[in-house]
């Protein structure tokens, strides 16, 4: 099979999915699992791809994280400057210092039978979340705190199991510290952004003497067209999730876990 079809297929996949609630790693392990794809490269080839989706978001909200460097006067007290890195740090350490020390452990898990069981537990996390309905208090993401950012950070600690999903698990710990829904989506876009910057990197650094020069072409295809199909997928997500919320895509998460078992693990 022609590699760049491949780096193609997983860049659509990662750009589609990474932002969803149903776990771009997941949907990478197991397209790489239908396509052939093995070993530590390829692990690397699924992290890096997450740049693009990552370039994606800078793009769309470019606002947002242009304020972070260069904040107007009258934006102390936002989401902007020092108090917005902050809070991203502040979101991005629990996550980022467990899978540090875990990083050995997790990528054991990298495997169908992994994913199939974090498929089914996000989706009963996420239908709770949903039904139960919790009290909102931020309609902004410049009103969260730094008791607020911690709390999603935790939250989003259970993204390490792959097949849960970072943005399920960001946007459903931030409704439950009362994030209204769309603002939670919007946070998790942007709190994406420093945890694939430093996985991507540590993964280079790992894995940076697997890399040939032949491989340059391949993981640039996957960087590319991650980004093209990221964009469409965060313009979407918002639209849908105003509507329908979250049940339509435990459902879906729930619908996958039966091929996904009897066909990669049973």
């Amino acid at each position: 099979m022609d590699l760049y079809f491949i780096a193609s297929i997983m860049g659509i996949v990662e750009g589609l999915t990474e932002f969803l609630p149903v776990s771009s790693t997941g949907h990478l392990i197991l397209t790489g699992e239908l396509l052939g794809l093995s070993g530590t490269l390829s692990d690397t080839f699924e992290v890096v791809i997450q740049i693009g989706a990552m370039l994606a978001v800078i793009l769309c909200y470019f606002n947002r994280f242009w304020g972070l460097l260069f904040p107007k006067k009258n934006q102390q007290q936002s989401f902007s400057g020092i108090r917005g890195i902050l809070l991203l740090i502040i979101t991005t350490l629990p996550g980022a210092t467990l899978g540090l020390l875990l990083h050995s452990y997790i990528k054991m898990l990298f495997t169908p039978q992994s994913v199939a069981l974090a498929l089914f537990l996000g989706a009963i996390f996420m239908i709770i979340v949903e039904k139960k309905q919790f009290s909102v208090k931020y309609y902004s993401v410049d009103e969260l705190d730094v008791k607020t950012a911690l709390g999603i950070g935790l939250f989003q600690c259970c993204a390490l199991f792959p097949g849960f999903s970072r943005s399920a698990s960001t946007i459903c710990g931030a409704m439950i510290l009362g994030v209204k829904r769309e603002i939670a989506a919007e946070y998790s876009f942007l709190a994406a952004v420093p945890i694939i910057v430093g996985a991507a990197g540590y993964d280079l650094w790992k894995s940076y003497h697997l890399i040939g020069s032949n491989d340059l072409s391949f993981f640039a295809v996957g960087i590319i067209v991650s980004f093209l199909s990221a964009l469409i997928a965060i313009k979407g997500f918002i639209a849908i999730l105003s509507k329908v919320g979250l049940i339509p895509f435990a459902i879906y998460r729930l619908l996958l876990v039966i091929p996904v078992y009897y066909f990669m693990v049973h």
